[in-house]
């Protein structure tokens, strides 16, 4: 039961850890406003992170690799911490390659939960207050996922339902190739 509880407190403070050091990486990749309060919010959680990474990671093609490391290297230290209160870890096997590999994988899902997240907080944001802060760096994060599929589906009398296909897309995503990834990782053990 102790070990329940440790798993859940490491999951939940290094998950969102690992969320905001994601967040930065997208925001930089699609160029969002970096005067934005929730940018400012979210390079100050991490800059004492990643700007020792940055002395040793350079950027590569405009993305912030030292961000991208940092995440990763969080999302492996969790996935070892959970290994080994479960009893993973001493059981002997391939639990470190595997623990590269789900790392991995886990950070391919926390990207697309925090595609839905911001896709759904920018509908919402929509209806009640459309002219918020965080409105011009939800469409930065959003804009190359949902304008393919606007093209697609233009809106209908005047209701976007872009974010519902969107919605779907990342559903089916997660159920298909990260499932199946993460099986993988899983039976590496």
């Amino acid at each position: 039961m102790l070990a329940q509880a440790a798993q859940f407190l490491l999951d939940t403070l290094l998950g969102l850890y690992i969320y905001v050091v994601l967040l930065r990486f997208y925001l930089q990749l699609f160029r969002a406003p970096f005067n934005n309060p929730v940018s400012q919010f979210v390079a100050t959680l991490t800059n004492f992170a990643v700007k020792p990474l940055r002395r040793v990671i350079p950027g590569l093609w405009g993305m912030d690799m030292a961000s991208l490391l940092l995440a990763w290297i969080v999302e492996f230290v969790l996935v070892l911490a959970l290994f080994w209160l479960s009893g993973v870890a001493t059981l002997g096997g391939n639990w470190l390659p595997a623990a590269v590999f789900l790392a991995m994988v886990r950070l391919l899902k926390a990207s697309i939960y925090l595609l839905i997240g911001a896709v759904f907080i920018q509908a919402l944001l929509s209806w009640v207050s459309p002219y918020n802060a965080a409105t011009p760096l939800l469409n930065c994060l959003t804009r190359p996922f949902l304008h393919p599929i606007q093209r697609l589906i233009p809106p209908i009398s005047g209701i976007d339902l872009s974010p519902l296909a969107l919605f779907i897309l990342c559903e089916l995503a997660l159920m298909l190739p990260v499932a199946l990834l993460e099986g993988l990782a899983m039976r590496l053990l």
